[in-house]
């Protein structure tokens, strides 16, 4: 085959022009910018919307207001009544002189047999030093106690009968119990192991107030000691009554010494 014969060679394929890349749209607003201009609406809003609503209040007329519902409370008639004099007001007589509440020694009665206090008064020592381990009643008293005053008397009628009554008060708040707690306590330790010898009887409007006499004298000290107590409390204050004597000691006796010294407070 000749040249002529041959078929003429196709041109290579031009690769069609790559149009160029159009530029990025530029947004007419970024988001923080629109959440500006929707905020700023916002507060002009609020602002015209209550401007309006205090000129359209300020051109109405006053309403009155609707009655209420109670019932009116009718004012009771005359004076008030009078306020507690000093010797009713038990707050007022508690507070005060505690040694005045105290019973008085009987006529021609003299010194007690156990003289404690000063003038008186038992300081906290002293009184501590009632109980069978001081230290430990201190602590407690002290700590959980809290023991503010006590006051005491004693005397003596006739050569053996002794007679020694303690007013004990204590800083207790509106719902403590430390002076019934206290009274509770002397009603307990009264009762003897044995419990053969001992009798008891309640104080008449006391409540839970107690009497004890043993009929069984102690003669640890060297002669035949009888005895009897009372335990009762009233608000902040426990009473304690104490009688000794070589000589058996009527009920009558102690129950009236306790019923008496608890109507003076």
């Amino acid at each position: 085959m000749d040249e002529s014969d041959t078929p003429p060679e196709t041109p290579p394929e031009t690769p069609p022009e790559t149009p160029p890349e159009a530029p990025p749209a530029t947004p007419s607003a970024t988001p923080r910018r629109t959440a500006a201009l929707i905020a700023g609406a916002a507060v002009l809003g609020v602002v015209a919307g209550t401007c309006v609503g205090y000129l359209v209040q300020a051109d109405r007329e006053p309403t009155a207001l609707p009655p209420l519902s109670q019932p009116s409370i009718a004012q009771a008639k005359g004076a008030g009544p009078e306020p507690l004099s000093a010797a009713r007001d038990r707050k007022v007589k508690v507070d005060g002189d505690l040694r005045k509440l105290l019973l008085k020694k009987p006529r021609g009665a003299g010194r007690g047999v156990v003289e404690v206090g000063d003038d008186g008064w038992m300081d906290l020592a002293e009184y501590a030093d009632t109980f069978k381990y001081p230290a430990g009643a201190f602590r407690s008293l002290t700590e959980d106690e809290e023991f503010r005053r006590a006051a005491v008397t004693d005397w003596r009628e006739g050569s053996t009968f002794s007679v020694q009554i303690r007013l004990v008060q204590f800083r207790q708040e509106e719902t403590g119990t430390e002076a019934a707690d206290a009274a509770s306590d002397g009603n307990y330790y009264a009762i003897t192991p044995d419990n053969y010898d001992t009798h008891s009887w309640p104080i008449p409007g006391t409540g839970d107030g107690m009497v004890y006499v043993r009929s069984k004298p102690d003669t640890s000290y060297g002669v035949s000691l009888y005895s009897a107590e009372a335990h009762a409390w009233r608000g902040d204050i426990e009473m304690q009554v104490w009688i000794y004597d070589t000589k058996p000691i009527p009920k009558a006796k102690v129950l009236d010494l306790a019923k008496r010294q608890m109507e003076q407070l």
